[in-house]
């Protein structure tokens, strides 16, 4: 409907965004849900329960054993840390090559899950340190209403 309405009152047509959404870390047939605290890392969650929640939940590819994985490799199409790395790595060689290893069999599922721990644990507490700095007096003036100025 807005795609209709928006041209007559002299506005440009929304687009529509697709995006890929986090799959839980139980697997991506499952859902995130914030009654299950093992679904999800929360902006909240400490170093440590980053690390548990990954090495004990973040469901994997690999194999049942260390020489299954070895011999056949992992699937990075449904190992959830490979899924994480690719919205939080920024280096694209290198997440090419955690993809090529990990496939062929050389790095393991402890490694890769290791990988994505430092990262989330980084990122996680640069948002932390980041919060704290935040008063009543910013969020005040961030929320205040003001008058924007478009220019169409």
């Amino acid at each position: 409907m807005t795609r209709d309405v928006a041209p007559r009152l002299g506005y440009p047509k929304p687009a529509l965004l697709h995006s890929v959404f986090f799959p839980a870390l139980q697997g991506a047939k499952t859902k995130m849900s914030a009654s299950d605290p093992n679904s999800s890392i929360f902006l909240i969650d400490t170093e440590k329960q980053i690390k548990d929640k990954i090495n004990k939940y973040a469901f994997s590819g690999g194999g049942a054993t260390v020489e299954e994985h070895r011999s056949k490799g992992g699937n990075c199409d449904v190992d959830i840390s490979f899924q994480y790395l690719r919205f939080f790595m920024d280096d694209d060689e290198r997440l090419e090559e955690i993809r090529r290893t990990y496939t062929s069999g050389e790095l393991l599922t402890g490694n890769l899950k290791k990988e994505l721990i430092t990262i989330l644990q980084k990122l996680v507490k640069d948002h932390q340190e980041r919060r704290k700095i935040v008063s009543d007096h910013v969020v005040h003036a961030f929320m205040k209403p003001r008058k924007l100025a478009f220019d169409y």
